[in-house]
């Protein structure tokens, strides 16, 4: 049994219940550590949030696939929270899709999502993003689930085609991917309710949802539609730039350190740095 055996199945846990959860939008270990403490089933690291977290820059596909896999490995060494990844495009055409799958597997991820989005953009897209055909998207979900392993890890097909193209298309996509062996559908951008019914009596796999209208925020109704799980979007990451931010900007305005308010108590650093830990093995072994 491998160390992220327990991890994957609590995740199958998950989308094999009936319920609708809240992930925790998770970027880098100390994310990862503190949704663990809080009690988050499981947490949600976003292609976007890597670029941020790694690059600071935008999400337009920047970052590389090697880069992904390890911070993804990093936040699995510090945490036992499943994790959840949106793979993006998988770095390139369906062979690369494989190839991604090898690596985020062997990072510790409990799951992951291929999308059919066309990426990065291509010469002439002019920003308005754009989907591959049905059959690329099958291809490349074939491939992602062949690149898998560990039967335990998750294989989500996702697609942006309820807003950008229509209901019966995203539908059609689900379908085919489905058909192909993923264990989920992860929907972006099913603008209602009724949208979101109508997709969902379709398809037979459970539905991991991005957003959607505040409408949409009820996870009774949610999980009777077979979503497993719901992205509220990426707070923890835009309030912790604004935190440096503040802080940076009040200490070089004049601001005592002392006097800097929001700072992380004692307590809250040890718990989250496993600092107690760290005394115990020091007492043992120094």
């Amino acid at each position: 049994m491998s160390r992220w055996s327990n991890r994957r199945r609590k995740f199958r846990e998950i989308l094999e219940a009936e319920d609708c959860v809240y992930p925790a939008s998770v970027y880098d270990p100390i994310s990862a550590r503190i949704a663990e403490n809080i009690g988050y089933e499981m947490g949600m690291y976003a292609g976007s949030l890597a670029a941020l977290a790694v690059l600071a820059a935008p999400d337009l596909i920047l970052l590389t696939q090697t880069e992904f896999a390890q911070q993804a490995h990093r936040m699995g060494r510090a945490s036992e929270l499943p994790l959840f990844a949106d793979a993006d495009h998988g770095y390139g055409n369906a062979l690369n899709v494989k190839r991604t799958v090898e690596e985020l597997e062997f990072a510790g991820l409990a799951g992951l999502a291929i999308e059919d989005t066309d990426l990065p953009q291509p010469f002439g897209s002019e920003g308005k993003p754009s989907l591959l055909s049905i059959e690329e998207g099958v291809g490349k979900m074939k491939a992602a689930v062949e690149g898998r392993s560990d039967p335990d890890m998750v294989i989500a097909g996702r697609t942006s085609a309820a807003h950008l193209t229509s209901i019966d298309d995203a539908i059609a996509r689900s379908k085919a991917y489905e058909g192909v062996g993923v264990d989920a559908i992860f929907l972006v951008g099913v603008p209602t309710r009724e949208a979101l019914e109508t997709i969902a009596a379709e398809i037979s796999v459970p539905i991991l949802l991005g957003g959607g209208a505040k409408d949409m925020r009820d996870p009774p109704w949610l999980a009777s539609q077979g979503v497993r799980f719901l992205l509220r979007g990426h707070h923890t990451f835009t309030a912790s730039v604004q935190a440096i931010h503040d802080t940076m900007q009040a200490l070089r305005d004049g601001v005592e350190p002392e006097d800097v308010t929001g700072i992380a108590s004692s307590d809250l650093m040890r718990t989250v740095t496993n600092g107690e830990d760290y005394v115990r093995q020091g007492k043992e072994w120094l």
